[in-house]
Protein backbone atom coordinates (compact mmCIF):
# COMPACT_ATOMS: atom_id res chain seq x y z
CA UNK A 1 0.00 0.00 0.00
CA UNK A 2 0.98 3.10 -0.50
CA UNK A 3 1.78 5.90 1.95
CA UNK A 4 0.68 9.58 1.61
CA UNK A 5 2.58 12.03 3.59
CA UNK A 6 0.88 15.50 4.55
CA UNK A 7 0.84 17.86 7.18
CA UNK A 8 -2.20 19.66 9.73
CA UNK A 9 -5.41 19.55 8.85
CA UNK A 10 -6.16 23.08 9.84
CA UNK A 11 -3.39 24.67 7.41
CA UNK A 12 -2.31 22.40 4.62
CA UNK A 13 -3.81 23.40 1.52
CA UNK A 14 -1.27 21.91 -0.47
CA UNK A 15 -1.48 18.20 1.61
CA UNK A 16 -5.26 18.47 1.09
CA UNK A 17 -5.11 17.92 -2.79
CA UNK A 18 -3.69 14.81 -3.41
CA UNK A 19 -5.08 12.99 -0.31
CA UNK A 20 -9.37 14.33 -1.19
CA UNK A 21 -8.46 13.25 -4.61
CA UNK A 22 -6.99 9.69 -3.43
CA UNK A 23 -10.08 9.40 -1.12
CA UNK A 24 -12.69 10.88 -3.49
CA UNK A 25 -11.35 7.92 -5.94
CA UNK A 26 -11.47 5.65 -3.76
CA UNK A 27 -7.23 4.87 -3.40
CA UNK A 28 -6.12 2.62 -0.70
CA UNK A 29 -3.54 4.50 1.21
CA UNK A 30 -1.28 4.82 4.55
CA UNK A 31 -2.69 8.32 5.79
CA UNK A 32 0.88 9.74 7.60
CA UNK A 33 0.80 12.90 9.12
CA UNK A 34 3.79 15.75 9.74
CA UNK A 35 2.28 18.32 11.17
CA UNK A 36 4.18 21.91 11.40
CA UNK A 37 6.19 21.65 14.43
CA UNK A 38 7.57 25.25 13.81
CA UNK A 39 7.75 28.02 11.17
CA UNK A 40 10.40 26.47 9.46
CA UNK A 41 9.86 22.31 8.89
CA UNK A 42 12.55 21.59 6.03
CA UNK A 43 15.19 19.88 7.94
CA UNK A 44 13.12 17.43 9.74
CA UNK A 45 11.04 17.01 6.83
CA UNK A 46 14.19 16.33 4.50
CA UNK A 47 14.14 13.11 6.09
CA UNK A 48 11.32 11.83 3.80
CA UNK A 49 11.17 14.36 1.62
CA UNK A 50 13.50 15.31 -1.22
CA UNK A 51 11.91 18.97 -1.01
CA UNK A 52 11.80 19.40 2.28
CA UNK A 53 8.03 20.17 1.88
CA UNK A 54 4.82 17.72 2.03
CA UNK A 55 2.76 16.43 0.36
CA UNK A 56 4.80 13.32 -0.52
CA UNK A 57 3.54 9.87 -1.75
CA UNK A 58 5.82 7.09 -0.74
CA UNK A 59 5.10 3.82 -2.90
CA UNK A 60 7.67 1.30 -2.83
CA UNK A 61 11.16 2.69 -3.64
CA UNK A 62 9.57 5.32 -5.27
CA UNK A 63 9.26 8.82 -3.44
CA UNK A 64 6.76 11.05 -5.43
CA UNK A 65 6.43 14.93 -4.36
CA UNK A 66 4.24 17.90 -5.16
CA UNK A 67 0.76 17.74 -5.80
CA UNK A 68 1.15 17.96 -8.91
CA UNK A 69 3.55 15.58 -9.32
CA UNK A 70 2.04 13.29 -7.24
CA UNK A 71 -1.18 13.55 -8.97
CA UNK A 72 0.77 13.27 -12.51
CA UNK A 73 1.93 9.90 -10.97
CA UNK A 74 -1.28 8.58 -10.02
CA UNK A 75 -2.67 9.28 -13.51
CA UNK A 76 -0.16 7.11 -15.03
CA UNK A 77 -1.84 4.14 -12.98
CA UNK A 78 -5.81 4.73 -11.96
CA UNK A 79 -8.52 6.34 -13.91
CA UNK A 80 -10.76 8.96 -12.92
CA UNK A 81 -8.24 11.45 -12.19
CA UNK A 82 -8.78 13.42 -15.34
CA UNK A 83 -12.06 13.45 -17.44
CA UNK A 84 -12.16 11.23 -20.04
CA UNK A 85 -13.85 13.94 -22.58
CA UNK A 86 -11.13 15.81 -24.49
CA UNK A 87 -11.94 18.62 -24.25
CA UNK A 88 -13.16 18.32 -20.13
CA UNK A 89 -9.67 17.06 -19.78
CA UNK A 90 -8.17 19.65 -21.32
CA UNK A 91 -9.96 22.24 -19.38
CA UNK A 92 -8.96 19.91 -15.96
CA UNK A 93 -5.25 20.30 -16.75
CA UNK A 94 -5.28 23.97 -17.75
CA UNK A 95 -7.30 24.67 -14.52
CA UNK A 96 -4.86 22.60 -12.35
CA UNK A 97 -1.82 24.01 -13.68
CA UNK A 98 -3.25 27.64 -13.19
CA UNK A 99 -3.74 26.82 -9.93
CA UNK A 100 -0.49 25.54 -9.02
CA UNK A 101 1.54 27.80 -10.08
CA UNK A 102 -0.69 31.20 -9.56
CA UNK A 103 -3.10 32.91 -7.02
CA UNK A 104 0.09 34.07 -4.97
CA UNK A 105 -2.12 36.99 -3.85
CA UNK A 106 -5.13 34.34 -2.77
CA UNK A 107 -2.66 32.30 -1.12
CA UNK A 108 -0.67 34.82 0.75
CA UNK A 109 -3.65 37.11 1.86
CA UNK A 110 -6.24 34.33 2.57
CA UNK A 111 -4.23 31.64 4.18
CA UNK A 112 -5.69 28.34 4.46
CA UNK A 113 -7.14 27.60 8.51
CA UNK A 114 -10.47 25.56 8.21
CA UNK A 115 -11.62 25.75 11.21
CA UNK A 116 -11.82 29.53 11.43
CA UNK A 117 -14.27 32.61 10.25
CA UNK A 118 -12.32 35.75 9.46
CA UNK A 119 -13.28 39.28 8.27
CA UNK A 120 -11.11 40.78 5.61
CA UNK A 121 -9.32 44.16 6.64
CA UNK A 122 -9.37 44.61 2.90
CA UNK A 123 -9.45 43.37 -0.15
CA UNK A 124 -6.75 44.93 -2.43
CA UNK A 125 -6.66 44.70 -6.27
CA UNK A 126 -3.84 41.93 -6.57
CA UNK A 127 -6.67 39.69 -4.64
CA UNK A 128 -9.43 40.97 -6.12
CA UNK A 129 -8.39 39.63 -9.28
CA UNK A 130 -7.47 36.33 -8.41
CA UNK A 131 -11.12 36.36 -7.06
CA UNK A 132 -12.30 37.39 -10.24
CA UNK A 133 -10.35 34.63 -12.10
CA UNK A 134 -11.76 32.03 -9.96
CA UNK A 135 -15.23 33.22 -10.31
CA UNK A 136 -14.80 32.95 -14.32
CA UNK A 137 -13.50 29.49 -13.94
CA UNK A 138 -15.77 27.83 -11.72
CA UNK A 139 -18.71 29.14 -14.02
CA UNK A 140 -17.00 28.50 -17.35
CA UNK A 141 -16.33 24.41 -16.09
CA UNK A 142 -19.81 24.37 -14.24
CA UNK A 143 -21.40 26.02 -17.56
CA UNK A 144 -19.47 23.92 -20.29
CA UNK A 145 -19.62 20.53 -18.77
CA UNK A 146 -22.90 20.59 -17.00
CA UNK A 147 -21.38 20.19 -13.30
CA UNK A 148 -22.19 19.42 -10.56
CA UNK A 149 -18.45 19.55 -10.71
CA UNK A 150 -15.87 21.89 -12.59
CA UNK A 151 -15.19 19.37 -15.43
CA UNK A 152 -18.73 17.40 -15.58
CA UNK A 153 -20.08 14.95 -13.62
CA UNK A 154 -17.17 13.15 -11.74
CA UNK A 155 -14.69 14.66 -9.08
CA UNK A 156 -11.65 15.20 -11.03
CA UNK A 157 -8.34 16.49 -10.08
CA UNK A 158 -9.62 20.18 -11.26
CA UNK A 159 -12.07 19.67 -8.09
CA UNK A 160 -9.20 18.56 -5.99
CA UNK A 161 -6.65 21.24 -6.69
CA UNK A 162 -9.42 23.76 -5.67
CA UNK A 163 -10.86 22.06 -2.51
CA UNK A 164 -8.62 24.29 -0.22
CA UNK A 165 -10.22 27.21 -2.36
CA UNK A 166 -13.57 25.95 -0.96
CA UNK A 167 -12.59 26.11 2.73
CA UNK A 168 -10.83 29.59 2.16
CA UNK A 169 -13.93 31.08 0.57
CA UNK A 170 -15.85 30.22 3.39
CA UNK A 171 -13.23 30.97 6.03
CA UNK A 172 -13.07 34.54 4.39
CA UNK A 173 -16.50 35.06 2.73
CA UNK A 174 -15.39 35.51 -0.48
CA UNK A 175 -17.87 36.15 -3.54
CA UNK A 176 -17.41 33.98 -6.13
CA UNK A 177 -20.52 34.46 -7.81
CA UNK A 178 -23.84 32.08 -7.68
CA UNK A 179 -22.45 29.43 -10.05
CA UNK A 180 -18.95 29.41 -8.06
CA UNK A 181 -21.37 29.18 -4.37
CA UNK A 182 -23.16 26.25 -5.84
CA UNK A 183 -19.90 24.18 -6.30
CA UNK A 184 -18.26 25.53 -2.77
CA UNK A 185 -21.39 23.89 -1.35
CA UNK A 186 -21.18 21.07 -3.33
CA UNK A 187 -17.48 20.21 -2.71
CA UNK A 188 -17.61 21.47 1.31
CA UNK A 189 -20.24 18.64 1.08
CA UNK A 190 -18.46 15.73 -0.16
CA UNK A 191 -17.75 12.61 2.28
CA UNK A 192 -13.72 13.09 1.95
CA UNK A 193 -14.01 16.61 2.39
CA UNK A 194 -16.04 16.06 5.64
CA UNK A 195 -13.79 13.70 6.62
CA UNK A 196 -11.01 16.46 6.19
CA UNK A 197 -12.52 19.12 8.19
CA UNK A 198 -13.92 17.26 11.24
CA UNK A 199 -10.06 16.28 11.19
CA UNK A 200 -9.28 19.56 11.51
CA UNK A 201 -11.81 20.72 13.99
CA UNK A 202 -10.39 18.19 16.48
CA UNK A 203 -6.56 19.51 16.12
CA UNK A 204 -5.71 20.80 19.27
CA UNK A 205 -1.92 22.34 18.14
CA UNK A 206 -1.64 25.02 16.66
CA UNK A 207 1.61 26.66 14.61
CA UNK A 208 2.27 30.16 15.64
CA UNK A 209 3.38 31.59 12.08
CA UNK A 210 0.53 29.99 10.43
CA UNK A 211 -1.65 31.41 12.73
CA UNK A 212 0.23 34.58 12.77
CA UNK A 213 -1.02 34.86 8.70
CA UNK A 214 -4.23 34.64 9.85
CA UNK A 215 -3.87 37.94 11.92
CA UNK A 216 -2.39 39.27 9.30
CA UNK A 217 -5.34 38.44 7.05
CA UNK A 218 -8.08 39.69 9.14
CA UNK A 219 -10.05 39.77 12.35
CA UNK A 220 -11.23 36.23 13.62
CA UNK A 221 -15.04 36.07 13.68
CA UNK A 222 -15.56 32.76 14.82
CA UNK A 223 -12.97 29.90 15.75
CA UNK A 224 -14.80 26.73 15.73
CA UNK A 225 -11.39 24.27 16.38
CA UNK A 226 -10.75 22.21 19.61
CA UNK A 227 -8.90 24.12 22.26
Amino acid sequence: MVTLVTANRNYSSWSLRPWVLMRALGMAFEDRIEPFAKPVNWQEFRAFSPSGQVPVLIDGDVTVWDSLGITLYLADRHDGIWPTDPTARAFAQCVVAEMHGGFSALRNRCTMNVGVRAALAEIPADLARDVARITEIFAEGLDRFGGPWLAGADFTAADAFYAPVAFRIRTYGLNVGAKGAQWVETVLAHPAMVEWERAALTETWREAEHEADLARCGRVTADYRAQ
